[in-house]
């Protein structure tokens, strides 16, 4: 009677230290998507199949580029609104600019609230870009579209660092960042990142991509608290941009 006690207590702690630890690890779904303001390449404005294709991703947290708010050429419409309510996500949208009666910029969706979220500003010489920041239990979030222009992208970086450098948690930064492999950017951001998406997967143009702009990167200063499982580059013809998927096992 003794050792079938002890054996039932046994397996009781084990599971319970396994329950510990699959919450202390929490497995996170990325996607990064520039959605061209909603305009497929079939000429169609659809948020509702950019809301599927996160549905089907199972997205914990999207970073959105390229987005259009009661604009004209969306009619009016709020996009990130009905993306959100489409995928059932919360939605934070940082404008860059003022454009046709309304804003453009770019925007986070998330399965949970985040605790706080705030942007600022980055360089832009041919348009204004912005850094959206939200913070979640134990990771923050980063989204941005970097500008065309190499000294813009350049200045950008020790901006973005000194943001990172404000957390103690993961700090991941997803987006269009208008830079490839092989740039004077890419090699100075390695410095500072990890990126977890390989470079020779290509996400843009989406019909026939052959260039990878669209980046997940980990601040290196908590990278060793981010255990990538997996990444995927999606085909749509949703946007001109493929959507850009990693799967990652955050540590607690």
């Amino acid at each position: 009677m003794k050792h079938i006690l002890f054996t039932a207590l046994l397996f009781l702690c084990l599971a319970t230290m396994n329950q510990t630890q699959a919450r202390r690890n929490r497995k996170l779904n990325l996607t990064t998507y520039n959605i061209h303001h909603g305009l497929g390449m079939d000429d169609s404005l659809d948020y509702k199949r950019i809301a599927d294709l996160f549905r089907e991703a199972k997205s914990d947290v999207v970073a959105v580029q390229e987005v259009d708010s009661v604009t004209q050429r969306i009619q009016g419409r709020y996009s990130l609104g009905e993306i959100a309510k489409e995928s059932k996500m919360h939605a934070l949208f940082a404008p860059a600019i003022s454009f046709q009666g309304g804003k453009y910029g770019v925007g986070i969706l998330s399965r949970r609230k985040p605790i706080s979220w705030h942007y600022i500003p980055l360089p832009g010489r041919e348009e204004a870009r912005v850094l959206l920041v939200a913070e979640f239990k134990n990771y923050v979030v980063a989204c941005t579209h970097l500008s065309l222009t190499e000294r813009d992208l350049l200045e950008s970086i020790s901006l973005i660092v000194i943001e990172a450098r404000k957390w103690q948690k993961p700090f991941l930064l997803m987006g269009d960042l208008n830079a490839e492999p092989d740039s004077e950017f890419y090699r100075v951001m390695s410095r500072h990142f990890t990126f977890l998406n390989r470079p020779d997967e290509p996400t843009f143009p989406s019909q026939r991509p052959n260039i990878c702009i669209d980046h997940i990167a980990v601040f290196n200063a908590n990278a060793d608290r981010v255990e990538l499982l997996d990444t995927q580059v999606g085909r749509s013809i949703a946007s001109d941009h493929c959507p850009l998927h990693a799967r990652v096992r955050i540590a607690r």
